[in-house]
Parts: C-alpha cells; sequence; structure tokens
C-alpha cells in the first residue's frame, strides 16, 4: 500500500473512533512503531486535532466538535468512483438528480491530468445502457419510479409499510413487514411478509401507487417471521438439471426465489427446484422467457403441463 494511500485510510480510520492507540495502528495497517508514528505526525501535520494521554494507557483521541481535513484521493479511488458512476447509469437506481451532482462534485476535486483520464475512460468503457455514440446521454428510463426514493426514506426509520398495489382489475392494500428490496433486469421488486394472510408476499414497486407506516403494535422477531415462512414452503413442482452453459446463463440472470445446488465439485453440474405459481400469468410468461433464455444445455426432470405448453407455444411462433 501507497504511503498516501495508507495515510487517507488511517485518518479515516481513526476518525470513526474515540480512542485509539499506536499498538492498534501498528497491527490494523501491519506497520512498524516508528512508521506508526510518523502517519500519526503526518496527519496531525495535515490539520487533525490530536489530543495525546500519558499513561500505561494512554494514546490519542480525536478532539470533539472539529472537523475533517480536506479528503484526498489517490488516482486508483478516482478511477473506481467514476467507473461506479459510469455502470449505473441507465439502471434505474435512485436519487439520480444526488448521483449527477456528486460526480461533478468529484470531477471539480481533481487535477486537470485526472479528468483527462477520466475523459478517456468514459470514451473506451461501456457498459450495458451506454448509448456507444453519446456515452453521456442518459435514457428516460434511467428515472427510477417515483414511489422508490420515498420508500427508501421510510425505510430508513421503518419496515412495517401498508402497501397500495394496482393490480390488473383492482387497487388493494396490504399491511407487510419489508424483508428485502430487490433489483432485476432493471425493476425493483419488494419481498414482504404479508401480516394479515401471514406469508410470503412480492410486489413490483411499478405497481405500487402509495406506501405509508403501518401502525400495529403487535410486532414480530425476524426469528419468527423465518420460521413462519418455512413451514410454508410450496409443493416443488419444476425440477431441472443444468450443464456449464446454463448454469452460466442462470448466473446471468434467474428469478429472486431461484437458487441452484452443484452437484459435482467443480460446480460444472447443477440441479434446480422449486415451486412456481402457474395461475399467476404474470410468474408464468416470465418463467416461459428464461427457460428458454437457459439455452438447451439443461435436462427437465419435472415440469408443469402449463409451462410446458407456453414453451411450445413460444417456440411454434419461429417453426410454424
Amino acid at each position: 500500500m501507497k504511503k498516501v494511500e495508507r495515510i487517507n485510510i488511517i485518518t479515516r480510520y481513526i476518525n470513526n473512533r474515540a480512542h485509539f492507540t499506536i499498538s492498534e495502528i501498528m497491527r490494523e495497517f501491519n506497520i512498524s512503531r516508528s512508521t506508526a508514528i510518523r502517519d500519526i505526525r503526518e496527519i496531525e501535520a495535515m490539520g487533525m486535532p490530536l489530543v495525546a494521554e500519558v499513561g500505561r494507557d494512554g494514546g490519542y483521541f480525536v478532539m470533539n466538535n472539529s472537523l475533517l481535513p480536506t479528503v484526498r484521493f489517490t488516482d486508483n479511488e478516482i478511477k473506481a468512483l467514476f467507473i461506479a458512476f459510469m455502470a449505473t447509469r441507465n439502471q434505474q437506481l435512485p436519487y439520480l438528480k444526488s448521483r449527477q451532482s456528486l460526480a461533478e462534485k468529484l470531477l471539480g476535486l481533481i487535477s486537470e491530468n485526472q479528468q483527462d483520464d477520466l475523459v478517456h475512460l468514459n470514451q473506451i468503457l461501456l457498459f450495458e445502457g451506454t448509448n456507444p455514440h453519446n456515452p453521456d446521454l442518459l435514457d428516460l428510463s434511467d428515472l427510477p419510479h417515483p414511489t422508490l426514493e420515498k420508500l427508501i426514506q421510510i425505510l430508513l426509520l421503518e419496515n412495517y409499510l401498508l402497501v397500495t398495489v394496482q393490480e390488473e382489475k383492482e387497487t388493494k392494500s396490504y399491511p407487510m413487514v419489508l424483508l428485502h428490496l430487490h433489483h432485476q433486469k432493471g425493476h425493483w421488486i419488494i419481498e414482504g411478509y404479508d401480516l394479515e394472510e401471514e406469508k410470503r408476499r412480492i410486489v413490483s414497486v411499478d405497481n405500487v401507487t402509495h406506501v405509508e407506516v403501518y401502525p400495529t403494535k403487535k410486532r414480530l422477531s425476524p426469528k419468527k417471521i423465518i420460521e413462519q415462512l418455512s413451514t410454508q414452503e410450496e409443493v416443488i413442482n419444476l425440477v431441472l438439471e443444468l450443464g456449464p452453459k446454463a448454469i452460466t446463463q442462470f448466473k446471468k440472470y434467474h428469478p429472486l426465489k431461484f437458487t441452484i445446488a452443484y452437484t459435482n465439485p467443480y460446480q460444472t453440474t447443477a440441479v434446480l427446484k422449486t415451486y412456481m405459481n402457474v395461475h399467476n400469468s404474470e410468474e408464468l410468461t416470465e418463467i416461459t422467457n428464461w427457460l428458454l433464455f437457459l439455452g438447451e444445455d439443461l435436462k427437465v426432470k419435472e415440469i408443469p403441463e402449463e409451462v410446458q405448453n407456453a414453451v411450445q407455444e413460444r417456440l411454434n411462433l419461429f417453426c410454424p
């Protein structure tokens, strides 16, 4: 680790602690006592207000109500931040305006040579969703669902929610404990525990029209919710054996509730066992598309008739 990078990391390390010693710095960063003392003195010279304590258990602490000195980024840290911003373009992530303003502020902190490097990276690196003719162009689809940021703000305070969803023919509200917020294939998915029906519920954020805190005195522990869900496992009706090519496709994308178990130590074969609701038209369509996406390198051991018919109908469109 280079000296500048080490001092930056040590600065952040000690700023997050009420008290630290030279021995802790030596152990944490695997450096000698003389190097640790020299680094601490440089950090003090940069303006961090450290106060030394005398005695056997003495050490240092950062003076309260003091500002951290200006953060300095290494060349690699700047590139890592910039590439992270590039990779999140057109991904329907929240806080789009904040991400843009943050990128502009970062550019204002670096030298002209570093800026030139980033311009060059912007020209040669293309990620999914990037327009090759204009890498700076943002699609309108990059705007996340308007409910998403509100949902995240509520979740920082409370995970008991009343979620109102526009379904095919009517609007319904579900009181739930939110378990996870998933992002897959450009869509955000709420996975929660339905407090009324006492079962797992999956909701697309695209269909959410309103979300608010659900006031309730009855609180369930995470352990209780997991135990309740584990007793509701559906009967397996889809069993697939995957070869190496199908496994590669699976890793690229799979429905969030699907998992595979490798059947050899080289992880070149695997089996998938799951339940799918054939009466849910959206799920049936998704699984049909996904099976075709996996390709030919799989063996079907068990499959619902409805899925088999849907796959055959899709193939008939190309082979009438």
